[in-house]
């Protein structure tokens, strides 16, 4: 690519095996642009698309990062543009011939002295905020908990300045549902989880109407309390004590208050990088991100494996077809089985709503380049680094072990982000190319942009420019360790996200695959 000229044709070219390039240049190029190469373009190409670097037959294979990533439906010349419409998506790779644990990578050398300022829960794990968290068991109860918080935020929390917040962990679900349906375990366990999350302090509140399918025993039976408590954490709605609105949210108020007062006590303590929990995903990407932004989260999620983090992906669509890549460098067999039971599970979930993995990508993808899902994941998997693949958890499951970890979820930015915090992610950090405002109440992220323009057009949105991969400004290697010390600089909570700084924090979205009735 050579030293950044705004105005020289640019395009990279992953692997010496492919046959097309995306064009860098902002607005894409004209018909007639030349590059170094001595490759001349055909037709207009818009940013971040493809180019045929070679002519290709009808059935010929286009090759992107050294794999065919769909067929030419039609002639098409060098130097044109490679788009959605003229390539034909292959078949998904075969979940009974994979190849397992064949390519495990070698253990990185450790990375020692690496540490943040979190906030140590009796449980072991470590916060990187200190926010009262009250669960809910039932939709019925949402707009009631809301009002109690808004009351808590304006009377009660000014005077416990140690506590970053105080959220509602509201939802959709909890009556109304077929409670036993073998699905039903997800968003059960989901809830069970995210009001265990380490930001919370690890000892949750919950309320309840009281007449409601999930009972506050089933979805946070005592068994599941990291630390048993004498202290009332379950207030119900429907107790005879209490007497009309006033008298109820005065009662959670109450509630909330005690727990307040064991929040504030805690303080901030220098904690090894191993404390980490640090979730990746991707959002709004194009063509870009496979190249600049998700690589370098991966060499980031390297360097916290190497420090002794845990680091989860996620995505199923947006992994299953470059799933042979990943059972290859699984840690062992079980790992890699574990990994292709969770595709299958999904393969079967979309069967059964009669659609398939090209429901993928979005149009703002496709827009931002990607032609079919087989591109897109092929540049997901990026944020994976390099390290062998450690565990497999399932939708909605706690993370209890170290290293790089698969937490299955859908591609869906909310459910991904929900589930995410539900396996105890402390850390955030979500790439995209076409840009989101996307931020969570539970846990910062940091947004990494795949492209210059887009960070420089949403300066006051975007945290890190990757951008400057695709241009020979910096390497995958500088960004990827720009990420790191960033994410150990909002850990210790001296420096803040954009979307913390205007409090852009999504609702929750549970995965619920199970019938309503």
């Amino acid at each position: 690519m050579g030293t950044p000229q705004p105005d020289r044709p640019l395009y990279i070219r992953i692997h010496e095996r492919d046959n097309v390039a995306i064009v860098v240049n902002p607005g894409g190029l004209p018909a007639g642009s030349r590059f170094e190469s001595g490759l001349t373009l055909t037709e207009p190409i818009p940013e971040a698309h493809k180019v045929a670097l070679t002519n290709l037959a009808p059935g010929d294979p286009i090759l992107r990062y050294g794999v065919t990533i769909g067929y030419a439906e039609k002639p098409i010349a060098q130097g044109s543009w490679v788009h959605e419409g003229l390539v034909a998506t292959p078949e998904a790779p075969d979940l009974n011939s994979l190849p397992l644990a064949t390519a495990v990578p070698h253990p990185l050398p450790p990375l020692e002295g690496y540490t943040f300022q979190g906030y140590r829960n009796p449980d072991g794990t470590v916060g990187t905020k200190n926010i009262l968290g009250i669960s809910t068991t039932v939709q019925c109860v949402a707009a009631s908990v809301d009002y109690a918080i808004r009351r808590i935020k304006a009377e009660i929390l000014p005077r416990y300045p140690n506590v970053d917040d105080v959220i509602a962990i509201t939802h959709n679900y909890g009556c109304g549902v077929a409670i036993n349906a073998p699905g039903a375990e997800i968003p059960i366990r989901t809830l069970r989880n995210l009001s265990l999350n380490p930001n919370l302090g690890g000892t949750p509140l919950v309320v309840s109407l009281g007449c409601e399918k999930m009972q506050p025993s089933r979805m946070l039976p005592t068994s599941a309390l990291p630390v048993v408590t004498d202290e009332p954490y379950i207030m119900r709605f429907q107790d005879e004590e209490h007497r009309g609105f006033g008298d109820i949210i005065a009662a959670i108020m109450r509630m909330a208050e005690r727990r307040l007062v064991q929040l504030n006590r805690r303080q901030r303590t220098t904690c090894p990088a191993s404390d980490l929990v640090v979730g990746l995903q991707c959002g709004g990407s194009d063509a870009f991100s496979g190249v600049t932004a998700n690589p370098a989260v991966g060499y980031a999620a390297d360097l916290l494996i190497r420090a002794g983090a845990t680091v989860m992906f996620s995505e199923v669509t947006e992994v299953r077809d470059a799933i042979h890549l990943l059972t290859a460098r699984a840690a062992n067999e079980t790992v890699a089985h574990n990994l292709i039971r969770e595709m299958a599970w999904y393969d079967e979930y979309l069967h059964q709503g009669l659609v398939d993995r090209s429901a993928n990508p979005t149009p703002g993808n496709k827009e931002g380049g990607l032609a079919n899902i087989v591109e897109k994941a092929l540049g997901s998997i990026a944020k994976a680094g390099s390290t062998p693949l450690a565990g497999v958890f399932g939708p909605g499951e706690r993370v209890t072990q170290k290293g790089l970890i698969f937490a299955a979820t859908p591609a869906s930015d909310f459910i991904c982000g929900t589930l995410q915090l539900a396996a105890a992610m402390n850390m955030h950090i979500f790439t995209t190319g076409r840009g989101t405002p996307y931020g969570l109440a539970m846990a910062p992220v940091i947004k990494v942009a795949s492209r210059t323009e887009l960070a420089e057009r949403w300066p006051d949105l975007i945290d890190i420019n990757a951008g400057t991969i695709a241009t020979g400004q910096a390497t995958i290697e500088q960004v990827g360790w720009q990420i790191f010390h960033l994410i150990l600089e909002v850990a210790s909570g001296r420096k803040q996200t954009w979307a913390d700084h205007w409090g852009l924090h999504n609702d929750f979205a549970l995965f619920n695959p199970a019938p309503v009735t």
